[in-house]
């Protein structure tokens, strides 16, 4: 039998939504990378904008850097300070922080509009973040994409059924798996993951 998840083992889990949440998912880690992105660097800097306490804030930072995120970068040595800078890994965050922001904007709004305005350099207008196929450009609907296993999921599920585990039938993992061939590579034919059913407010 599976175990159910649990959030300390969460960076364990075959579903990268999971993994990624391990990463970001605790409170204040997004703020902090919003504040990076925003230009702060220093530890009092972002203190004093979060409002966090020390303790907390040098534990998320730390987590930041242990999880290639951040890195730290000393700025003055006689005492050792350090600074905190967003690396490739923490760069890559930027279209889901600005995702977030419109989504705020849209759902949240208490009617006195949003906070924030983004603007593209290159066209001079004010973007809204879209979401488009890497192959054709078309702007991705939820109902329009479907799922195929993937190489994690596939060793996954191979290691489990070879350990003789059992996987609940009613289980995301279980539906998942029963719509592909023993092989996992490809889908039986006429099966899909289904897409989530859109209902207009």
């Amino acid at each position: 039998m599976i175990a159910p998840m649990k959030w300390n083992d969460i960076d364990q889990q075959v579903c990268s939504v999971a993994r990624a949440l391990s990463v970001v998912g605790e409170r204040w880690t997004l703020l902090i990378v919003r504040d990076a992105f925003q230009g702060t660097r220093r530890f009092d800097d972002f203190q004093r904008s979060l409002g966090v306490t020390r303790h907390r804030l040098s534990e998320r930072l730390s987590r930041l850097v242990d999880d290639g995120v951040m890195r730290k970068v000393a700025y003055r040595q006689k005492p050792v300070r350090y600074e905190y800078r967003l690396t490739r890994k923490g760069l890559a965050l930027y279209p889901i922080l600005v995702s977030l922001s419109h989504w705020g904007d849209e759902w949240l709004d208490d009617g006195s509009g949003p906070p924030l305005r983004y603007w593209h350099s290159r066209c001079g207008k004010v973007m809204a973040p879209v979401m488009s196929c890497s192959e054709c450009g078309d702007t991705l609907k939820p109902e329009e994409v479907s799922a195929k296993l993937g190489s994690r999921l596939t060793a996954f599920v191979k290691a489990r059924r070879e350990a003789g585990e059992e996987i609940p039938p009613d289980s995301a993992l279980a539906m998942e798996a029963m719509r592909f061939t023993p092989g996992g590579s490809e889908p039986e034919s006429g099966h899909h993951s289904a897409p989530p059913e859109v209902i207009d407010d």
